[in-house]
Parts: structure tokens; C-alpha cells; sequence
């Protein structure tokens, strides 16, 4: 437990600034760059989804720009309504490939700011799904040849924050 006064602090302005921003535009985008562990990956999730009944997006391997557009345009979806499903195809024209719609099996281990802002604990986390992106080379992460490596995206329940 957390008894800094400064940190507590810092949490507590941060807190209002999210729950500000999602009262505003019905969700927030939260990013997380490259961890101290190089197998950690770059990630984005939305915060808010959950107080709409939809779980939470999670986009991982990509840079902080085309996370956030991705994940904004897929969240401006859901919040007009629209409930995703596991295992659909979302075809957009900035992504021609498309996205596909994965549960996310360990979402206690990474929307940890969904998690805070709604205080569930891991273990009764906020559901979330992660949103898979072809390569540029057109593959998805399950097709036979794709690329693993550096702007990769792990299967879900393969990582955490």
C-alpha cells in the first residue's frame, strides 16, 4: 500500500483527470511504452468501455499514434452502440486488412488503469479484448510465416504490463 504523500498525491490528480476525461468523451486511451524488459510490449487499452457494458480494447505493437486512432475509431464504434464479438473482422478504410476481435484471457495483468479507475482488483478485472492487426506484410499473427520480431503483437494471454 501506497503511504507517500507525494505519490498519493500525484494519483489522486490523476484519478480526476481521467475520470474528467471520460465524463467528457465516454472513454480515455491509456498507453504503455516498451517496459525495463525487452520482452515486454508496447500496449494501449481504453479506459471507460466497461461503465458503457463493453470490455475494454487493448491494441499491442504498434506506436502511440496508430494505437490511439485505432483504438478511437473502434471505441467511437462500441460507445454508438455497436457490441463487439469475439473472433469478428472489423473492416475500417484507414485498415483495409482489418482487425480482428480476440478475448483477452488475462486482462487483470494489463488494463491496470481500467482496473484502478473502476477498483476491481485483478483477479475480478474488467473483461477486455485485444484487437489483432495484420502486418505489413499483410499476415496475422496465427498465419503460417508471420514475422515475429521487433513491432510484433504476442497472442493474447501471452503478455502483461
Amino acid at each position: 500500500m501506497m503511504h507517500d504523500p507525494q505519490t498519493v498525491a500525484w494519483l489522486d490528480q490523476e484519478d480526476a483527470r481521467l475520470a474528467q476525461l471520460i465524463r467528457a468523451h465516454r472513454w480515455a486511451v491509456q498507453y504503455v511504452g516498451e517496459g525495463d524488459d525487452a520482452d515486454e510490449p508496447r500496449f494501449g487499452y481504453t479506459i471507460g468501455l466497461s461503465g458503457l457494458g463493453h470490455p475494454e480494447l487493448v491494441v499491442v505493437g504498434l506506436s502511440p499514434e496508430d494505437t490511439h486512432g485505432i483504438l478511437e475509431g473502434v471505441a467511437g464504434v462500441v460507445a454508438d452502440g455497436r457490441d463487439l464479438v469475439a473472433g469478428e473482422l472489423l473492416a475500417f478504410p484507414d485498415r483495409p486488412d482489418g482487425l480482428v476481435v480476440e478475448e483477452l484471457p488475462n486482462p487483470g495483468e494489463v488494463v491496470l488503469g481500467a482496473n484502478r479507475f473502476y477498483e476491481r482488483p485483478a483477479e475480478y478485472s474488467v473483461p477486455a479484448y485485444q484487437l489483432a492487426w495484420a502486418h505489413r506484410d499483410g499476415l496475422f499473427p496465427w498465419d503460417e510465416g508471420y514475422a515475429r520480431g521487433p513491432g510484433f503483437q504476442p497472442r493474447p494471454g501471452t503478455w502483461h504490463a
